[in-house]
């Protein structure tokens, strides 16, 4: 809804501008500030460059596809409150353009509608199922006083109507897969997001309950190693909709907060509770960048060189990066300090967790620590330098260098044990790695990083 308005605001200024040249080049910038990841900068702009040419008609396009989506999501949320606001306008009907097709954005299986606001979905009888196939998945939503129904061609059903105090499903109600809940809040799986060779999405199919299990095991185990990490779990993700993809990360939208894409098939079960922190860790920041400007007069100049992706990035791509990974350097410290002593041998058998990962998890935790503090020396000298932080961009990064601060007090004793370990050449090597880097693209001289 947020990028809707916005567009929609775009275009108002657009077809007013006299300098268009100038407003496709400041609109790219904004874009790629707005929509850097997983957004609509192909639809804006396909060849990659501030194209004026046809941008008044690919906005229009967007924010008519947005429409059109966010009408057919909302319909379902509130089936009576669809037909009351029908009747309040003494509508006899109203008709919406659709689809049953699979969803890859939300994570929906084709043939089938997401309904209310639990995760719970309709499933289309096999007679409307076939009718889908032929229309290629378009359909109509034609609301009544009564009722809502379905039209594929000449093919009219029923999917609810009014009846019963709440009223009456006519497609099979499927309640949504719980994989944990707190005090009446529940953590619900989706559908599995298959990939192909290609590392693109072919089709949605069920979960398997392996899966879930994996999933609820590695939400229980956060709760026991990391209450705090725990609560903010709960708090920001409360959907999850698992990747069968080889080589494909875990993700999430910035537009669809608190749902998580986690690859729980090309990943062990360390690494599931390494992705779903870091994708919570996205949600988080999103939300605090919705309510407050971090940073600003960059430009999207990509001058800082990124550990993780090891290229040279735009300043929100750092300071992403270094929020979601200070996040993962704590969950690994507070992992490896559970997963010892007197019961934590037990425990961490019990979360289908080896030793290897524990080793892993103390390598990993050094690891990010040592690629959070370079960051953490960019951003002050964007900071204090460059002039690019605000003053609540300075707040997060002073609060996440103290984080990173009782990180390292926490995890000196386990740098002589990983040193030790098949896993102390892999760390030496990242520290190197991070030296010549630092001498390489700066843009400050400091000491070398150290574990």
């Amino acid at each position: 809804m947020n990028d809707l308005v916005y567009l929609l605001d775009v275009y108002r200024q657009l077809i007013r501008e006299q300098d268009r040249s100038a407003f496709a080049a400041q609109f790219f910038d904004e874009c790629r500030e707005k929509f850097f990841e997983h957004g609509y900068m192909d639809d804006l702009f396909p060849s990659g460059r501030p194209q004026v040419r046809g941008l008044e008609k690919r906005v229009l396009a967007l924010c008519r596809r947005l429409t059109q989506e966010l009408t057919e999501e909302s319909l379902w949320f509130d089936p009576s409150g669809t037909v009351q606001w029908l009747c309040q306008r003494k509508l006899t009907q109203w008709e919406v353009s659709g689809s049953l097709s699979d969803n890859f954005e939300r994570g929906e299986q084709a043939g089938t509608l997401s309904v209310d606001l639990t995760g719970a979905w309709c499933q289309a009888p096999d007679e409307v199922r076939r009718a889908v196939r032929q229309s290629a998945g378009r359909v109509v939503v034609r609301v009544e006083p009564a009722r809502i129904s379905l039209k594929i061609g000449k093919t009219v059903s029923p999917v609810w109507s009014r009846g019963g105090g709440q009223g009456q499903w006519h497609w099979a109600y499927v309640p949504s897969v719980v994989a944990i809940q707190r005090q009446g809040v529940p953590v619900t799986v989706g559908p599995m997001l298959v990939y192909g060779n290609d590392r693109q999405p072919k089709t949605v199919k069920p979960t398997d309950t392996r899966q879930i299990d994996r999933i609820t095991r590695a939400w229980e185990t956060i709760q026991l190693a990391w209450p705090e990490g725990y609560d903010l779990l709960m708090l920001l993700t409360d959907r999850i909709v698992p990747l069968q993809a080889k080589g494909v990360v875990s993700f999430s939208y910035r537009h669809r907060p608190g749902l998580s894409f986690i690859n729980c098939f090309d990943r062990g079960n360390l690494d599931l509770i390494d992705d779903l922190i870091h994708e919570n860790s996205h949600h988080h920041l999103n939300l605090l960048l919705r309510k407050h400007v971090m940073y600003r007069d960059d430009h999207n100049q990509q001058i800082f060189y990124s550990p993780w992706r090891r290229s040279l990035r735009p300043l929100r791509g750092i300071l992403h990066a270094t929020f979601t990974f200070t996040m993962g350097a704590l969950l690994f410290e507070r992992l490896s300090s559970w997963g010892v002593g007197r019961h934590g041998g037990s425990a961490w058998k019990r979360a289908g967790l080896t030793m290897r990962d524990l080793q892993r998890a103390r390598f990993r935790c050094l690891e990010e620590l040592a690629s959070v503090r370079y960051s953490l020396q960019d951003l002050h000298y964007a900071d204090h330098h460059l002039g690019w932080l605000t003053g609540s961009g300075r707040r997060v990064v002073e609060q996440l260098t103290d984080v990173i601060d009782r990180v390292e007090r926490n995890s000196k004793r386990m740098a002589r044990d990983i040193d030790r370990s098949p896993f102390g050449p892999a760390l030496r090597k990242h520290l190197k790695e991070l030296q010549r880097a630092r001498h390489a693209f700066g843009p400050m001289r400091v000491t070398p990083v150290t574990s």
